[in-house]
């Protein structure tokens, strides 16, 4: 295997770092293992040692032949810093007065060729301390190497199978670059903490993030491994809580055959959805990097993880300008002063020593330490002053700082939490007896500062504080991405408040300024109501107007409401508006008309009484009971003035009052009728020789007769409004739009008491007339009886229909119409022909022509 394998899972090749610690006084011997990892070593009482395993994948040797002539690839000297970064802290705490005063710490690397077979071996090699070592010393190393504390690995697979198997000797294990959320089950991995925040936080944070841009119809792609498939889990159980939907979810991986990776580029390409989370390593994006670079698929907007979010060779892959606006999150940017100096100075005859450092030295620079005579190689000879700034760009990169900081503070948190357990101040108690579950203890409780002021601690699921950098993709006019910071992401905040995006120019793909639209459906305004599409995401609906009476203020309604009774949707149905009420009022055109026909009718029934009364001793009005007749015109003013009751606003009063009011009236009338036409009939017979009927029906008798049929009708009214009154009712289903303010009858069978009532004395009253009709005309009323009697029972006939079909106030229109027509029926047919006789036909208003005989006249 060699070093052009691809650093795994979260960005560069495995660096497994595993720190096992000890201690002894600065004067003992401190014993250091260089060359060969596979070489066993025994340390004595009171040294102090801490390993390191990270992933080189094959030996130096090989790649030396490999990389003869040739840059050494970006990852494998990433693999390089990042042992630096292990090394660069302990020297420091080897320095320091403060920390571990007159305790001296060592270290031991492995490479583990990120294997998950290798790193356990090394793990469980390093923990049972069974190796013995020899040293260039008087004095061997024999002390079995008690390890305290495990730094590593890099990817969680290699983590999950390293912390389960040391997890039940209570050793601590402290990873700077696992992320899966898995980690965090203090079940299955008690010993496991990290320096870098869980996925968990950042599959929340990635899911917020396309919230906040409205991206609700997205795909996605992940890693097949634990980093992808477990961080792509929580992000998609956190976008469906946040109405985002997945058109697809596939799954990569750097070993994948081309027809797969295809099939991956073919669903893109069927996509309807413009946004694509990419929850990638390196090594898998750089695959992917590369079909898309093939196909051109360029003008979508990618989400991706900290796995490759900033990494400087996916964006110098990318000559296509495919991830050009690409967001993602990254770990905030940090600086670890004096570690740059501490990388760029690094030189092999002033440094450790170490073995790996010479033959990395020999690859890098393509020379030779101590190259022998005999050699068939024919390479320059290494001094060991070469200098590093001058040989690759790439190697004075810090662009993973955060990453050597996460290493930095791992060191820093076994060492303070030795600090504790040995009771250091000025000295340490190195006699003292350390207890890998102490020690785990004291770890997971530490909290301290670095020197550049960030505060480390560890929660309870042995994570540190979440906290992301939003990054944005700007190419320059150079041709080069700018890796800008956009936003920050705090876990540790309010959740309204942990979203937070910098007032500054985002540039999205195509170069362009205007946030890109990646929805199922678009929205639905106002107005309307989401209804889904059959077989589809809970993203993928219809808008639908809502019915009438119900509204959807605001955008993408699942359901319209129902307005309250009192209220009806506007046209565009997002507001219910307050109905307008609805009634018969004195203001508008039909209730004038009406008003006026009836105050225009109580004034000619006035003027008619008048000219009766100027007339009462003249033998027409004599001749037709003049008292009955008064009477009469009384009725009738009440009942042109009833009907006034039925304009306006409804009340309590004014409900009990109009029906009651024009019951009682019309009996009143209609039985002065009905007297007028018996008066008729009797008077024709007691001129019959020998006929004494008159007696039976004189004045008192026919008062009597009113009285009794008015009586009844009272009593009816009487009855009506003690078991069930009329009331005002507002009555919303007439017209949907409107209330129409009415009066309910209250009792049904009472109102129809009533006009029945009235409908039988009327009918009554007409058949009488009808048998009048044939007796003399000079002194016949009973035609004119017949006539307005026909005319008030065809009125009414064509009430009953038409009021029941009226809707609204038009209903009650009808009834005032009825009332009126029947009223000026009556006095026009029964009173108008006598008036005309008084003032224009006077000579025939005479006792004699009242007298007179003539020819009958039928119907």
């Amino acid at each position: 295997m060699t070093c052009t394998q691809k650093w795994p899972e979260q960005g560069w090749a495995i660096l497994q770092l595993v720190m096992v610690v000890s201690f002894s006084q600065a004067k003992e011997l401190v014993c250091r293992q260089r060359g060969d990892p596979e070489n066993p070593q025994m340390f004595k009482d009171g040294d102090i040692i801490i390993g390191g395993i990270f992933s080189l994948h094959s030996s130096w040797n090989d790649r030396q032949e490999t990389y003869t002539n040739k840059p050494l690839p970006l990852e494998c000297i990433r693999d390089f810093q990042v042992a630096l970064a292990m090394i660069f802290a302990i020297e420091e705490i080897n320095n320091s007065t403060d920390l571990l005063p007159g305790i001296f710490l060592g270290y031991k690397i492995y490479d583990t060729c990120d294997f998950i077979a290798r790193s356990v071996r090394v793990a469980l090699a390093l923990a049972n301390g069974n190796e013995v070592v020899s040293v260039e010393s008087e004095t061997p190393c024999t002390k079995p190497a008690q390890v305290q504390a495990i730094i590593g690995d890099t990817s969680s697979s290699l983590c999950m199978a390293v912390a389960t198997v040391i997890g039940p000797f209570h050793i601590p294990l402290i990873s700077y670059f696992a992320t899966c959320a898995c980690l965090s089950d203090k079940t299955k991995y008690p010993s496991f903490l990290r320096t870098i925040p869980s996925d968990y936080y950042q599959s929340r944070a990635l899911a917020q993030l396309l919230k906040h841009f409205g991206w609700t119809w997205v795909g996605a792609i992940r890693s097949n491994n634990d980093y992808g498939n477990n961080g792509m889990a929580i992000f998609t159980e956190t976008a469906q809580q946040l109405g985002i939907c997945l058109e697809y979810s596939v799954s990569i991986f750097r070993t994948d055959p081309p027809n797969k990776i295809q099939k991956i580029i073919d669903i893109i390409k069927a996509s309807t959805s413009r946004v694509i989370v990419a929850f990638l390593p390196f090594p898998d994006m750089d695959i992917l990097m590369y079909k898309l670079s093939q196909h051109n698929l360029t003008g979508y907007q990618w989400v991706g993880s900290e796995g490759w979010i900033i990494d400087s060779k996916i964006a110098e892959m990318d000559k296509r300008h495919i991830l050009d606006g690409a967001i993602g999150l990254a770990i905030p940017e940090a600086h670890v002063s004096g570690m740059r100096e501490f990388i760029l100075d690094l030189k092999p005859v002033n440094s450790f020593g170490n073995g790996i450092l010479l033959e990395f030295w020999e690859t890098l620079f393509s020379c030779k330490f101590n190259q022998s005579k005999s050699s068939a190689e024919n390479q320059r000879e290494c001094t060991g002053h070469e200098d590093l700034s001058e040989l690759q760009p790439s190697f004075i990169d810090m662009s993973l700082m955060p990453i050597f900081n996460n290493v930095y503070k791992g060191v820093y948190a076994v060492a303070h939490a030795l600090h504790n357990i040995l009771g250091c101040n000025e000295t340490c108690n190195y006699k003292m007896q350390l207890d890998p579950f102490n020690i785990l203890q004291h770890t997971r409780n530490i909290i301290f500062k670095t020197k550049e002021g960030d505060e480390v601690y560890f929660n309870e699921n042995g994570d540190p504080p979440a906290k992301y950098e939003i990054i944005n993709w700007q190419p320059t006019e150079k041709g080069i991405v700018d890796f800008v910071t956009v936003g920050l992401y705090d876990a540790s905040l309010p959740a309204d408040k942990q979203l937070n995006l910098y007032n500054k120019s985002l540039i999205w793909p195509h170069n362009s300024r205007q946030v890109p639209v990646s929805v199922c459906s678009e929205k639905c305004s106002p107005g309307t109501r989401k209804v889904l599409q059959k077989g589809k995401p809970v993203c993928c609906y219809d808008c639908v107007r809502c019915a009438e009476g119900e509204m959807s203020n605001t955008t993408d309604s699942i359901s319209c409401v129902k307005c309250p009774p009192e209220f009806w949707s506007n046209d565009k149905r997002d507001a219910c508006v307050k109905k307008e009420s609805e009634f018969l009022s004195y203001e508008e055109i039909m209730g004038a008309l009406l008003t006026a026909a009836s105050l225009f009718g109580t004034c000619m029934t006035a003027v008619v009484a008048l000219i009766f009364f100027r007339h009462r001793k003249t033998p027409i009005v004599r001749a037709n009971n003049s008292e009955l007749s008064f009477l009469l015109l009384f009725s009738l003013t009440l009942c042109f003035l009833c009907s006034l009751t039925f304009i306006g606003r409804p009340s309590e009063w004014s409900c009990m009052l109009r029906h009651t009011a024009f019951g009682i009236t019309f009996v009143l009338c209609i039985s002065c009728v009905l007297g007028k036409t018996m008066v008729v009939l009797m008077a024709f017979r007691a001129s019959l020789p020998g006929s004494n009927v008159m007696k039976w029906f004189g004045p008192t008798q026919q008062r009597l007769s009113v009285l009794v049929f008015t009586l009844i009708q009272v009593i009816i009214c009487i009855l009506w409004l003690t078991m069930s009154p009329p009331f005002p009712f507002k009555n919303f289903q007439v017209i949907k739009d409107k209330i129409i303010l009415e009066c309910a009858l209250g009792s049904t069978l009472g109102f129809w008491a009533v006009l029945g009532y009235i409908g039988v004395l009327a009918t009554f009253c007409f058949l009488l007339a009808f048998l009048a009709r044939k007796l003399p005309d000079n002194f016949n009323e009973a035609k004119f009886i017949t006539f307005s009697m026909l005319i008030f029972c065809a009125v009414w006939v064509t009430f009953i229909p038409a009021y029941v079909s009226s809707p609204g106030k038009f209903s009650v229109a009808v009834e005032i119409f009825a009332i009126l027509a029947s009223s000026f029926g009556l006095l026009i047919c029964i009173f108008i022909p006598k008036c005309y006789i008084m003032l224009l036909r006077p000579e025939k208003n005479t006792k004699k022509n009242m007298m007179g005989k003539g020819e009958p006249k039928t119907l």
